[in-house]
């Protein structure tokens, strides 16, 4: 209620101060002297205004790649670090990532070779290693093209465990050799094993997934551990592949979480989703794949298609003999609901401010096709998610906000995280509406019958 009366202002500042200066507007408005200023200028003695400018206005696809491509770029010239590393899966965020650096590395380059002697190609230079080099040539090393560039700063390693597939081990590998990144592909079944066997001879237990007989416990334990383990490989190789390479300094680590699994909670803490940056964590999957599909198009990067098309999974259970062909473990259906659905209902509570009752009202009309007991269904399934989750937020990575629905508790979204899972008086409220709309239609059903 708070966040509502703040985002609708009676009387902006400035009018406030106005009228207490006595400017009642119109001819009594405050004036700026601005001096001997000209707004036209001078052809064959004559005052004129120069034509018209076309004004190009970006793309929604051009401004997720475009404008956290800028911003990586001017976090990484500030930091003094090496370049980025980025666990990179194959699928849709860590794809999104991958291609937001190699449109940095495009704009840099393209920026770079146009003024070899100005300030990006210095900083391009110096981010680059290539100091030593430069004094050499005469100081004017610029990358030939941007896949050279990327080859130097970005760092992309597929770290794939028994449960992987061999479909986002190669779209991993392709969109790496598109862009130029240095790609690594690794295998962490030992550290999971290792680790499993530290708890299994601790406790005398071992823990099974659900499809061997384990509970379901067992399982999301089972799952989290690899991707928790994916972020401690991850700091790991961002400290010492430089010094791999012979370089000096160290990478970024770069996150991929979207907006939509920060809001739902549908993430492990402490998994890839905790980094030093995440470019797309106020981006929702819906925007990212259409990115995808014009940074295809775009920069020629064609498995971005694939990447886009193909059904979000996380991969971190076995693959039973009947889902050998095609992965089932998607994450619409772990999640309980669609990514659509998801990016209306961050909308609707952050830029609406809507709340479980105020939300339901909403969606009965927007889903008209629903029933209000099939609605209410899924506006109490997405609130309790999202309260059961919310501490994640109070963790979440440093990210780009692109959009007015981002949930960042930190720096954006600034709200209590500890709620009533429940719900208990906003759910009553919704049942009561539900039951109302029920005993309406069966007194017209009535009425209809008598006629």
């Amino acid at each position: 209620v708070r966040s509502y009366r703040a985002s609708i202002p009676s009387f902006g500042i400035q009018a406030a101060r106005e009228a207490e200066r006595g400017g009642g507007g119109g001819s009594d408005g405050l004036r700026v002297d601005c001096g001997e200023v000209a707004i036209c200028g001078m052809s064959n003695g004559r005052l004129s205004t120069q034509g018209g400018m076309e004004i190009r206005t970006h793309k929604p696809e051009e401004e997720c790649c475009l404008g956290p491509a800028c911003w990586l770029w001017d976090f990484l010239r500030r930091s003094g670090a090496a370049g980025f590393f980025l666990p990179l899966s194959g699928g849709a965020d860590s794809s999104s990532v991958a291609t937001i650096v190699g449109a940095m590395c495009i704009m840099v380059t393209k920026a770079a070779q146009a003024d070899p002697s100005g300030d990006v190609a210095a900083d391009c230079r110096r981010v680059c290693g290539k100091l030593d080099e430069n004094e050499m040539d005469g100081g004017k090393w610029v990358p030939a093209s941007p896949q050279e560039m990327a080859g130097l700063v970005l760092h992309t390693t597929f770290m794939g465990t028994e449960n992987s597939s061999a479909a986002t081990l190669s779209r991993a590998e392709r969109l790496g050799e598109a862009i130029g990144s240095y790609h690594l592909s690794i295998k962490i079944d030992l550290m999971v094993e290792a680790v499993l066997k530290v708890f299994t001879l601790t406790t005398g237990r071992t823990p099974q997934f659900s499809s061997r007989g384990g509970t379901w416990s067992e399982d999301l334990a089972l799952q989290n551990i690899q991707a928790r383990l994916r972020m401690v490989t991850a700091y790991l190789f961002a400290q010492l592949l430089p010094w791999v390479r012979g370089r000096r300094g160290f990478l970024l680590v770069l996150g991929s979480a979207n907006v939509d699994e920060g809001l739902r909670g549908y993430m492990t803490k402490y998994d890839c989703s905790s980094a030093d940056l995440n470019p797309i964590g106020a981006i929702s999957k819906g925007d990212l794949k259409r990115m995808l599909q014009w940074a295809s198009e775009e920069y020629g990067y064609t498995v971005l298609s694939e990447i886009g098309s193909a059904p979000p999974t996380a991969e971190l259970r076995p693959i039973t003999d009947s889902e050998q062909e095609e992965h089932t473990q998607t994450d619409e259906e772990d999640m309980g609901m669609t990514y659509a659905e998801l990016g209306l209902y961050g909308r609707l509570r952050k830029i609406s401010r809507c709340g479980p009752v105020s939300m339901f009202k909403k969606l009965c009309v927007t889903w008209s096709n629903l029933s209000p007991s099939e609605v209410a269904e899924k506006v109490k399934r997405f609130f309790f998610y999202y309260s059961a989750n919310r501490h994640k937020m109070c963790t979440v990575t440093p990210a780009y906000h692109a959009e007015a629905y981002s949930p960042d508790d930190n720096r954006f979204d600034l709200r209590q995280f500890l709620y009533n899972t429940r719900w208990t008086r906003q759910f009553s409220v919704i049942d009561a509406l539900v039951e109302s709309d029920s005993n309406r239609k069966e007194e017209n059903a009535d009425k209809k019958k008598d006629s």
